[in-house]
């Protein structure tokens, strides 16, 4: 029967004390956070540069604008029930 693993990722397990591993892990786990920062800047490059030149909402406005006025007036309508529906609301003490 295989044992249950308590932790994953780069700590080691509880009931074992970290000696010169210790340099080695903080280094992997400094190498992981610098490459998701990276990652995330690269994805953010990338979507923004594709919306520059896209341009969608010029070629929208041009032949169909009360169409995208209407959508645009819908969308905020959703936010704004969204946001509303996170708002507390008095709750009753059950009996």
């Amino acid at each position: 029967m295989r044992h249950r693993i308590a932790t994953s990722g780069f700590k080691a397990p509880s009931e074992r004390t970290l000696g010169k591993e210790r340099r080695s892990v903080a280094f992997a786990e400094l190498l992981a956070a610098a490459g998701l920062a990276l990652s995330t800047i690269v994805a953010v490059t990338a979507v923004s540069v594709g919306i520059a030149r896209a341009d969608v909402v010029g070629n929208v406005i041009d032949n169909e604008g009360s169409l995208f006025t209407v959508a645009l007036v819908l969308g905020l309508v959703f936010i704004a029930m969204g946001g509303l529906s996170v708002l507390p609301t008095r709750r009753h003490p059950r009996h």
